[in-house]
């Protein structure tokens, strides 16, 4: 089946929390999916197998992208590095596999080819290929990805520079014109704005994380608001209610 043929052209939207968040349980991450799922998104992204079941436990019915965050000794790979995990989240439900695929070390040296083959060959899954830069992406597509994130746009040492300029949407664009897959823009993407320009860029799909469901970044935004009342004591506020 095509990757079309089971996600939507539209927003995902990421349901994870950082480890030692008060949010990071699999029946909070549930709620936050199904809500999601209520107010029109078209997919969802988790982290964890037990997270994944715990979405389609709760009757979230749009597809869900697994990823398994996991670090191994010696390698810098860490988003789904290897068979173990992907067979777990395929068996835990996820419609979708996410792995990391840029040019950084994996575990046992394990080939990003052959980790794509298991997930289609064996587990009978689409791959999303989470990568940094366009000669990342352009090698996923050759490698046979159903889908091209630039979800690590930023976030590994060669790319940091675009790490504090918003959404890497000269990627999308790069990518778009580039490869034959569809392409996914994902990786702080923190406004209705930012999704369109993707879109309109041609990206498939947007994955938002951050600004939606890290509540405790959300509400960091508003305390500077706040504050700039006056000097009423901590907690005045809460007393006046919302």
């Amino acid at each position: 089946m095509a990757v079309k043929d089971i996600l939507r052209s539209g927003l995902v939207v990421s349901c994870q929390a950082w480890p030692g968040s008060p949010l990071l349980d699999a029946g909070i991450m549930a709620a936050f999916a199904l809500s999601a799922h209520r107010a029109g998104a078209v997919g969802i992204r988790a982290n964890s197998p037990e997270h994944v079941l715990a979405m389609k436990e709760r009757g979230v019915t749009i597809p869900v992208i697994g990823i398994h965050k996991v670090r191994y000794e010696g390698a810098e790979a860490y988003i789904t590095p290897t068979r173990a995990e992907a067979k777990a989240l395929a068996a835990a439900g996820a419609d979708i596999i996410a792995i990391e695929g840029t040019h950084r070390s994996r575990p046992a040296n394990e080939s990003l080819q052959c980790l794509v083959e298991y997930i289609h060959d064996v587990l009978n899954k689409p791959v999303m290929v989470d990568i940094a830069t366009l000669e990342e992406g352009i090698e996923a597509a050759r490698l046979g990805a159903d889908l091209v994130a630039t979800t690590m746009s930023g976030y590994v040492p060669y790319t940091e520079e675009a790490r504090n300029k918003g959404p890497d949407l000269e990627l999308v664009s790069r990518l778009v014109a580039t490869v034959a897959c569809p392409v996914v823009g994902e990786g702080r993407f923190h406004t209705p704005e930012h999704v369109r320009a993707a879109l309109a860029r041609g990206a498939y799909a947007v994955v938002v994380g951050t600004a939606l469901t890290d509540l405790e970044w959300r509400i960091r935004q508003f305390v500077p608001a706040a504050t700039e009342l006056g000097a009423e004591p901590p907690g005045a506020l809460l007393c006046r209610g919302r």
